[in-house]
């Protein structure tokens, strides 16, 4: 038989949607443009030609803030809103967090801080009677299902089940277009070195009385030595669904439980054929040990320890935040640790394979944990279908607005047309972004993790920026709990966008 081989499938296609403008403007500079020229008109009539030139001046400088722009593809305007955002922070002492029974919060416990601080924590029963955890943001109205997972990996796996994978991936992200409330998903994958107290208990368990006196030496002698240097990875998908109903009426707490626990097995059941292993819900106590643990590191081991002595830890929600921690504009410190968050601001140019994200997620011996949390918007199929035909309009636009458009305007409109094509043919569409966050220890630690982050950000294609000025925001953002950016904005993300 002759052997048939065929060329590794490849992806691509990322882009951002573009705004209507002239050159660099989108919408609403266009608009400002517009009429900074009218007012420069009347300025003339009325107070002369020196007037009007000033007026010139100072509207030009504010547009030359909002087209100069940095390989971040961000203005200058947008890189003033943090540092305006941190120094009113800094004078009004928002940076610092002390909770506790000595803390500065009156009911002396050890709170969620910053955008956690209003969460509740619900757990309940799906309808397989498995206990589910709910994260309540109760002015949103947003409700956060955590799903823990378990992936089987790649290593000794044909292409052909890998290609299963990515496209059984692809298949529950489109579905999950079809899911009415869902505003936003995730998925985080943790990097941690094992403490070495799972194994213990494992042998433990499992090793007779009756057992050769060569077995139980070599046995110890795993145990004591396997941990050093070994890594833990743990992955979880979270789903936020928003109690807002298409008719306008917002659901209750009780409710939106007893509909989550309903649909809860269905999404379930779908992670079977995307490589993402046993997917089971997260339970209320285990999110409060990732929580804990995200912020305190030095307890995970103290955890591990219960757990193999055959004990429960007994935390509550209302305990799991830092006793202290303090924002700085380029890092982030948290009782015992220091950390900092990088935001996606480029995705991978060109094609790549499915392993381009592999650097990142593998864990680094100079990093003590890693957090990689992406996340999903995924949009309904008729938006999904209005945004693929503005984005077309957008496009041929700027590339007909000139009579020698780009290299990159032309790029822009041919992905622009093939994405329409592929959503008219019945692919999902996703705004997707990425945060990394790196935790060490020891602070003298911390450049290297940071210059380690950096070199695997370009292994795997992506240019990361540190979220300056908002480290404790990204924080959070990449932990495993549903949070919608979006929803936090000061400033709509619609008027970022058309800038």
């Amino acid at each position: 038989m002759a052997n048939v081989s065929s060329a590794p499938r490849t992806y691509g296609n990322w882009r951002k949607p573009l705004s209507t403008g002239l050159g660099k403007l989108g919408l609403l500079g266009t608009i400002a443009l517009l009429m900074l020229c009218v007012v420069i008109v009347l300025t003339q009539q009325v107070a002369g030609l020196f007037a009007a030139m000033l007026v010139a001046m100072v509207g030009g400088l504010v547009l030359l803030g909002l087209i100069l722009k940095d390989k971040h593809d961000l203005s200058a305007a947008q890189r003033i809103g943090p540092r305006v955002g941190y120094r009113i922070a800094a004078r009004t002492r928002g940076r610092l967090y002390r909770s506790g029974p000595i803390g500065r919060a009156g009911w002396g416990t050890y709170q969620l801080p910053g955008l956690l601080a209003a969460t509740r924590l619900i757990e309940a029963k799906d309808s397989y009677d498995r206990p589910f955890a709910i994260v309540c943001w109760p002015r949103l109205g947003h409700y956060a299902v955590v799903i823990s997972c378990e992936p089987d990996g790649a290593g000794q796996v044909d292409q052909e089940q890998v290609d299963n994978w990515v496209a059984g991936w692809s298949a529950w992200l489109t579905s999950l277009g079809h899911e009415d409330g869902l505003v936003g998903a995730s998925v985080t994958v943790e990097t941690t070195p094992d403490t070495g107290y799972r194994l213990g208990a494992e042998v433990r368990h499992n090793t007779t009385a009756d057992a050769p006196a060569v077995a139980r030496q070599m046995l110890a002698e795993v145990v004591d030595t396997y941990p050093r240097g070994a890594a833990q990875v743990k992955a979880w998908i979270t789903l936020t669904f928003s109690a807002q109903t298409r008719s306008g009426r917002r659901v209750d707490a009780d409710e939106m439980v007893l509909e989550l626990g309903t649909r809860l097995p269905n999404l379930t059941q779908g992670l079977a054929s995307s490589g993402a292993g046993s997917a089971r819900p997260t339970t209320a106590q285990e999110l409060c040990e990732v929580i804990r643990t995200a912020y305190d590191p030095v307890a995970a081991t103290l955890i591990d320890e219960a757990k193999a002595m055959g004990q429960r830890t007994k935390l509550r929600w209302s305990d799991v935040g830092p006793a202290a921690h303090q924002v700085f504009w380029d890092k982030y410190r948290h009782d015992a640790a220091w950390s900092v968050s990088w935001a996606m601001t480029v995705a991978p140019r060109g094609e790549v394979y499915e392993t381009v994200l592999q650097p990142l997620l593998a864990p680094h011996k100079a990093i003590d944990r890693k957090r990689v949390t992406i996340l999903y918007k995924v949009l309904d199929p008729g938006l999904a279908a209005r945004i693929v035909e503005a984005d077309i309009r957008s496009s041929s636009f700027r590339v007909n607005s000139t009579d020698r458009p780009s290299a990159r305007l032309q790029n822009d409109q041919q992905a622009a047309e093939k994405t329409a094509q592929e959503e008219a043919r019945g692919a999902g569409l996703v705004d997707f972004g990425l945060v990394v966050t790196a935790t060490v220890t020891d602070p003298a630690a911390l450049p290297d993790a940071v210059a380690a982050v950096d070199r695997l950000g370009s292994q795997s294609r992506i240019l990361l920026r540190p979220v300056y000025g908002s480290q404790d925001s990204a924080f959070v953002t990449a932990l495993p709990l549903g949070i919608v950016p979006e929803s936090h904005l000061m400033v709509p993300d619609t008027i970022r966008g058309a800038l």
